[in-house]
């Protein structure tokens, strides 16, 4: 078992929150010439190309059958849909809106747990949820008076991801997660490669493909290496550092999406917008604070191994 190295597993999450948004504003500049099935077909392919090398070079299992081979490739289904979903958010949206939007996961995840697990929780974390939903309708609002429709992208996105958890919880134990991404990156390349093929050519823009030129090629594998480098660090956070820790830190992509909208896209969000990101990081943290409370107390209360 690796041992705990806060500091290690503190900047390896750094770096998650500096490169997934990087990613974000990549898709956002392609998204106005590249089809959405070609960027993320590309985007898995060439996740698939690098970690199937690290998984042969490094020994790890990969193999899968039976339960934990289905409910992966259902995981994989809700991985394409979040990130194409995400990918169309973007747009529309603002960067910072969208990703802010984003973590109202949080919230969904304590009532995934209360109402599917059967988890307690507490009235506290409840009403958390509630006013941290509601500084996410703040953000929404002036998008969906502006772009309509696709201003609720993210919240689908969160929704999306939060039983994209649920599943990966199920399977954690038994993968390995470094095996686990580069099976699911094949079975993404074999579900998306016959959509397009049959959507494509039928008026269906989204499923086109295009010959892409240098520069969008380079943004292209940008994409994929971003998108799999940021799984890399998460995972490899977690070796070093408690979920405990790391957890409040993954609200700094917000400030570093508003950063990077500014810089690329010259987009800020409004004084609403704002408020609503203050108040849906608050309503977050706060519920992680008492997760984590929560969980010592069920440790303080836990039985201590006989001495003698």
């Amino acid at each position: 078992m690796t041992q705990d190295k806060p500091l290690i597993g503190i900047a390896l999450m750094l770096g998650f929150c500096a490169v997934a948004p990087f990613g974000d504003a990549v898709a956002k500049i392609l998204g106005t010439s590249v089809p959405l099935a070609e960027v993320v077909l590309i985007r898995f392919a060439i996740q698939t190309l690098i970690l199937f090398p690290l998984v042969w070079s490094t020994g790890r299992i990969w193999r899968m059958r039976g339960r934990i081979l289905w409910l992966t490739a259902f995981r994989t289904v809700l991985h394409i849909i979040g990130i194409a979903a995400m990918f169309t958010a973007l747009q529309y949206l603002p960067l910072a809106d969208a990703v802010a939007i984003v973590f109202v996961m949080p919230f969904f995840m304590l009532l995934l747990g209360k109402f599917v697990l059967n988890e307690e929780v507490g009235s506290r974390r409840l009403m958390a949820c509630i006013i941290g939903f509601i500084g996410t309708l703040f953000v929404v609002q002036p998008s969906f008076v502006n772009v309509g429709w696709p201003a609720l992208l993210p919240v689908f996105v969160a929704a999306n991801f939060s039983v994209f958890m649920l599943v990966t919880r199920q399977i954690a134990k038994e993968t390995d997660p470094i095996g686990s991404q580069a099976v699911s990156g094949l079975i993404a390349v074999a579900i998306m490669v016959p959509v397009i093929w049959a959507g494509s050519g039928h008026g269906l823009n989204p499923l086109d493909m295009i010959k892409p030129s240098a520069e969008e090629w380079g943004l292209l594998i940008a994409i994929g290496v971003l998108g799999t480098g940021a799984h890399l660090l998460m995972c490899w956070s977690l070796r070093y550092a408690p979920s405990a820790t790391l957890a409040p830190m993954q609200y700094l992509e917000i400030p570093v999406a508003t950063l990077l909208g500014f810089v690329f896209f010259k987009d800020l969000p409004n004084q609403l917008a704002s408020l609503g990101i203050v108040i849906t990081m608050a309503s977050g943290l706060y519920i992680i604070y008492r997760e984590q409370a929560t969980a010592r107390r069920l440790a303080g209360k836990a039985p201590q191994p006989h001495q003698a």
